[in-house]
């Protein structure tokens, strides 16, 4: 039995959570603040999700003045902290991990999956391998189209940018998970309630942290060279 202040708790993060996503959506689809990297439009409604109130605060500061809307309303966009590059790559990046545990979590506990007895190893399996595609998906949008070499160049892009940052993020995610899981919940913990998504959102706040340090060392060694969504 999880405890009421758990639950209340639980509840009240993830009211945060959609709302500020909420917020971030009406902004670039009604208000018409629309991303000149598309992908982005998907990268800063996601981080909502976990971050809340910040993730709202840096799109409003970083994110919505790269919008051709904002941009003829006020001519140029505002000096960026010098650290807006690393933290929106992180996001970025970040987002496939989003993504791919909100896709995988319920179809490995729809369908039962297990392994070892248990489903969260199948859910590890399943979170990092949807992180993967997704990444890759991304990859592929941002390229000018040109047949199969687009594919590939989606793959070797991701690979070459992205894979080190979003696995650092999943061993961080999957690591808290698994210790919830295990020794915290004793294996108690389902989706179907909110203290399941109020633990993957904390996770994803953890994973965020962890792969800032790989996602700056990237950035600075040049092998991130193409910061999507990145003021300029």
């Amino acid at each position: 039995m999880q405890p009421a202040w758990l639950v209340v708790l639980a509840w009240a993060s993830l009211f945060v959570g959609l709302v500020s996503t909420a917020v971030v959506f009406v902004d670039q689809f009604v208000l018409g603040y629309r991303q000149p990297v598309k992908v982005m439009e998907v990268v800063w409604p996601a981080t909502a999700l976990y971050l809340g109130p910040a993730a709202v605060l840096s799109y409003r500061r970083w994110g919505r003045p790269q919008s051709p809307r904002w941009l003829d309303r006020h001519g140029t966009a505002p000096r960026t902290s010098r650290h807006a590059p690393t933290i929106i790559q992180t996001y970025h990046c970040a987002t496939h991990c989003t993504l791919g545990v909100i896709i995988a979590t319920p179809v490995v506990y729809g369908v039962g999956i297990e392994i070892f007895g248990s489903t969260v190893w199948p859910e590890v399996v399943g979170d990092y391998v949807g992180a993967v595609a997704i990444g890759v998906a991304f990859r592929y949008f941002a390229e000018d189209p040109s047949g199969g070499r687009r594919t590939w160049a989606a793959v070797r892009k991701f690979f070459r940018a992205d894979l080190l940052t979003v696995t650092v993020f999943e061993l961080a995610l999957l690591g808290w998970l698994a210790t919830m899981h295990f020794l915290v919940f004793h294996e108690t913990l389902r989706p179907g309630g909110p203290v399941f998504w109020f633990v993957i959102q904390v996770g994803l706040i953890i994973g965020f942290f962890a792969a800032w340090p790989p996602t700056m060392w990237l950035i600075r060694s040049g092998v991130k060279s193409e910061l999507l969504g990145t003021p300029r």
